[in-house]
């Protein structure tokens, strides 16, 4: 079993314990019948993917993200986070996608994990030419 992989499990499972969502602390659930592992708040619709899951289900992103844009641009506010499937509190890491500067997210430097805002993953998914165009002019992801 991977590093990220057996670290998730040891924390998610193992203990006994639910996953808690780093921006809300509500309870994060295992999303059904996907070939990688996903997981998001019952409250905020934050979404959590293992290392590299966020690649493999491109093609399930209406099943998986089902919040609002409006929703995420709130919690996105929400930056200092840990690291859900980690033990201790591990500092995610505040990140900019390299392809799209409008999207922030959060990310795991110990399991690789990555964190979504609602509606964040949706549009990690696409990327029009009109966004292309938008992006020539994002902003900076303050300090």
């Amino acid at each position: 079993m991977p590093r990220a992989r057996a670290t998730l499990w040891l924390n998610h499972r193992f203990r006994g314990r639910r996953m808690q969502c780093p921006k809300c602390s509500n309870e994060m659930t295992e999303l059904p019948n996907l070939p990688a592992q996903a997981l998001r708040c019952t409250h905020c619709n934050g979404m959590w993917f293992e290392m590299l899951a966020h690649e493999q289900l491109v093609p399930f992103v209406q099943q998986i993200d089902t919040g609002s844009v409006e929703q995420g641009r709130e919690y996105n506010r929400i930056d200092r986070i840990h690291c859900p499937a980690c033990v201790g509190e591990q500092d995610l890491i505040r990140m900019v996608d390299s392809k799209q500067p409008h999207i922030w997210f959060e990310s795991c430097q110990s399991c690789f994990g990555r964190f979504y805002d609602a509606g964040e993953y949706t549009d990690y998914t696409k990327h029009s030419f009109a966004e292309w165009l938008e992006d020539l002019d994002a902003p900076a992801r303050p300090l």
